[in-house]
């Protein structure tokens, strides 16, 4: 039975069955297929129309629709027909919740439908029930009977069929089972899967989704093995990271999960789920996908991976590497951001704004950010300005040397980084901490002449700092940590990944997909991102122009907030408020966009709290289960709030309804004043 993917040290693709949408081929080696949803009422044939038309024109290749009930799923046949009449045959899906017989309507008019095994026939009460093995063998008989006309209809229409389980809608008996975990989301889907097989229909997509890309990743990883384990074959998956929210950190955190997956070779077709208008989403899902597009299935990239005799960590669930501390590096610490400044000609105290640090000049003092960098990599350069108390610099060996001949009490601010080779061979060296540059298996070195590592293991100053010039870049890094826990060498490490792509975009993937799947599996004590020099010079020109960077006023500030946004999405290091915002869909009650803008401007500085944006109770109670407080739509101008599962506030005006919020915060004493600088 394999683990969870091809190859842990290379990429290939997971082979999965091929599924049939329309003319479109999914699984089985096609292309990774990008889709969308639409956020229209699904009453309004003309404008479900036309926002499906600019998805497929923005290069959707399946667009979903909501069917919540019989009068929805019966209006997809104007749509398609409209559609058609246009010239568009782009596969259309239904997406049902609640609702079995509008499932079996819409089954007989679009090319797949989508199901939600927690609330397509259970119930969803918040209830813990205890369920005996007669009772619970007895609610699987039910399943059956509500599951299996749908199933019939879609082998008779030769519609395909997505299962797909979402973490916050899990049913109360599963539940009262398994709990709220990855393998009780794999349960719900096996259910139903289970039903279908057994009336030989394959035609089946599944996906696994969370808010939480922690969870998510777990969830699919342990659908692949029981999948493989009971049937011996995989079933096409489709990935998405739900309620991601908008912006930059909808990006960061849907590439971190998505991203994970896919350099295993895992995924069918994606979705990234934007709180902003659904075309917006597919430049992300093709930032995505293209990184794989000159991946062989069979290639294991450029340089050679040794394979691991053994996998010495879960990656079924989250245990971050253990090592011993180092100054303010590894143990029990977060992850520490360092920011590379090094390409600035001279850098100085305005520079430090860029990375957390205001000064002011009257009162020379410094103001400290919630996203301030912890060390500056200023590379030749020593810093000619007294440095706010909490920062630190890296720079060379000669100017660090230079640094302490001339001022002895900058051994407590300033550290050397040098190279493998040199770290070796060096004379001199901090007594505090010495960076330890590694890239890892790009010259072939093989596993058993790695003698370094153990005079590093040796080191209790000794900080690593891991990257890769591999095409498999991560898979690289990824080895290197299992070689270390296999030689038990327990100093922190820095993730390090530079980035030669062009756009904000593309940056924002590259560095999600290649940090955020180190961190997720427990690995990195710190993170310190980069450019290319030509990647650089491209986006200093974009920045300079006027042109809009994602919100960035330099680059260095764009990079040090990418670094704090993947820490964040990857739970490993709070540094902000976090928002579950769902997408919006046609059910949505309320303009999300717009109050997701009034809720972040009232509350972004409220570090640490989670606030879940959800525009109906579909995705209500259930996907924002991760969250502190949530805001939801309960009718068209009203809103629910609540605190974490709990109603608090029912059916408010939508026009008093973030005032509530806030009221609601401080009653729970999770508010406080904002600071004006």
């Amino acid at each position: 039975m394999q683990l969870y993917c091809n190859s842990l040290t290379g990429y290939q693709r997971l082979k999965t069955r091929e599924v049939k949408i329309g003319d479109l081929l999914l699984g089985n080696f096609h292309p990774i297929r990008v889709q969308t949803m639409t956020t229209t009422d699904t009453m309004d044939t003309i404008a479900t129309v036309e926002q499906s038309i600019r998805c497929i024109e923005a290069g959707a290749e399946l667009v979903r629709i909501t069917a919540p009930s019989k009068k929805e799923a019966e209006n997809l046949l104007n749509i398609k027909n409209e559609l058609r009449k246009r010239g568009y045959t782009t596969p259309l899906v239904a997406d049902i919740h609640f609702t079995p017989n509008a499932a079996e309507i819409a089954a007989r008019i679009v090319e797949k439908v989508r199901v939600n095994p927690g609330n397509y026939i259970d119930k969803k009460k918040f209830e813990l029930i205890e369920y005996s093995d007669a009772d619970y063998a007895e609610e699987i008989d039910r399943i059956r009977e509500r599951f299996t006309p749908l199933v019939q209809i879609c082998k008779e229409y030769g519609t395909a069929m997505r299962i797909g389980t979402n973490h916050g809608s899990l049913s109360d008996r599963i539940m009262s089972r398994y709990g709220d975990t990855p393998m009780g989301m794999v349960e719900s889907a096996m259910e139903f899967l289970r039903v279908a097989r057994s009336e030989s229909y394959h035609n089946i997509v599944l996906s696994m989704k969370s808010s939480n890309p922690q969870v998510m990743v777990q969830a699919y990883r342990l659908l692949i093995q029981q999948m493989d384990a009971e049937f011996g074959e995989c079933y096409p998956l489709h990935l998405g990271v739900t309620e991601a929210g908008d912006g930059e950190d909808g990006r960061v955190k849907s590439a971190a999960g998505i991203g994970t997956l896919l350099e295993d070779g895992i995924g069918d077709t994606i979705r990234v789920s934007l709180t902003e208008d659904p075309e917006f989403e597919i430049p992300v899902c093709r930032d995505l996908v293209k990184r794989y597009a000159t991946n062989d299935q069979s290639s294991t990239g450029n340089g050679v991976v040794a394979v691991a005799d053994k996998l010495n960590y879960s990656p079924f669930e989250y245990k971050r590497r253990e090592t011993f501390t180092i100054d303010n590096i590894g143990g029990t610490h977060v992850p520490v951001v360092i920011a590379d400044l090094s390409k600035i000609t001279r850098i100085n105290r305005e520079h430090l704004k860029a990375v957390g640090y205001s000064y002011d000049e009257p009162t020379d003092k410094w103001n400290i950010g919630d996203a301030a960098a912890d060390y500056v990599f200023t590379g030749n350069q020593i810093l000619d300005f007294a440095l706010p108390g909490t920062l630190k610099v890296i720079c060379y060996p000669a100017t660090w040397a230079e640094a302490i001949d001339k001022a002895p009490a900058l051994t407590e601010t300033y550290f050397p980084i040098f190279d493998a080779a040199a770290y070796i061979d060096a004379n001199k060296k901090s007594n505090r901490i010495n960076f330890v540059m590694k890239d890892c298996f790009s010259d072939e070195t093989p596993v058993n002449d790695f003698s370094f590592i153990d005079d590093i293991g040796k080191d209790k100053t000794a900080v690593l700092c891991v990257s890769s010039e591999n095409k498999n870049a991560m898979q690289s890094v990824r080895r290197m940590f299992v070689e270390l826990q296999n030689r038990n060498i327990q100093n922190p490490a820095i993730i390090i990944c530079d980035s030669n792509w062009q756009t904000a975009d593309e940056h924002l993937i590259h560095y999600s997909t290649e940090c955020g799947a180190l961190f997720l599996d427990g690995f990195g004590d710190g993170i310190c991102l980069g450019m290319s020099s030509s990647a650089y010079q491209n986006a200093a020109q974009v920045n300079a122009s006027g042109r809009n960077y994602l919100q960035s006023s330099s680059v260095e500030q764009f990079i040090n907030n990418t670094a704090f946004s993947i820490l964040q999405a990857t739970r490993t290091r709070i540094s902000k408020t976090e928002y579950i915002s769902c997408p919006s869909c046609g059910r949505t009650l309320f303009d999300l966009q717009e109050t997701t803008a009034k809720i972040r401007s009232r509350t972004n500085h409220l570090k640490g709290v989670k606030i879940a944006i959800m525009g109906c109770i579909v995705n209500g109670p259930g996907e924002m289960a991760d969250a502190d407080f949530g805001y939801v739509g309960s009718g068209v101008g009203k809103i629910t709030l609540y605190k974490g599962k709990e109603i608090v506030k029912r059916n408010i005006d939508s026009e008093i309804a973030v005032d509530e919020l806030i009221n609601l915060l401080k009653e729970n004493e999770a508010w406080i004043e904002p600071v004006n600088n």
